[in-house]
């Protein structure tokens, strides 16, 4: 064949940011991203979580003033953020140390490993809400 006759060759370029509202990511996508989003927020509040252990230890005085400190809604929201963050990187931890047996390796059982973790995970940190708000 010569070279006027050969088809042009497709071009792979790179998704532009502005694009990306049109691309559609697979559920183990969303699911790769939180579990990074998650393990993010666990590590940056982690300095937090440990002086607020340290001060809820030092005495009884101490330990009710972070009692009452805690009784803020904001702060039971970021103490339910803190626990979605570690159900939902326990959960796709789990699924990837699975998925490291070369377990689920398949589109359709990746697909549904990715929406038990999600589910799982939602449903724990539920749980966790409705406790933390007094409903249960």
């Amino acid at each position: 064949m010569s070279e006027a006759a050969k088809p042009p060759r497709p071009q792979y370029r790179n998704i532009h940011i502005a694009q990306i509202a049109g691309y559609r990511m697979p559920l183990a996508a969303f699911v790769s991203i939180l579990h990074r989003i998650s393990g993010l927020l666990m590590f940056l509040l982690l300095p937090f979580i440990l002086y607020l252990l340290d001060q809820s230890l030092l005495s009884e005085m101490s330990f009710d003033s972070f009692r009452n400190f805690a009784s803020n809604w904001f702060v039971k929201l970021v103490i339910l953020a803190l626990s979605w963050a570690y159900l939902h990187h326990f959960c796709a931890g789990l699924r990837h140390l699975v998925m490291d047996l070369h377990i689920g390796l398949d589109k359709d059982s990746s697909r549904k490993s990715a929406a038990g973790v999600l589910a799982v995970s939602l449903v724990l940190a539920a749980a966790i809400a409705l406790k933390l708000f007094g409903v249960i």
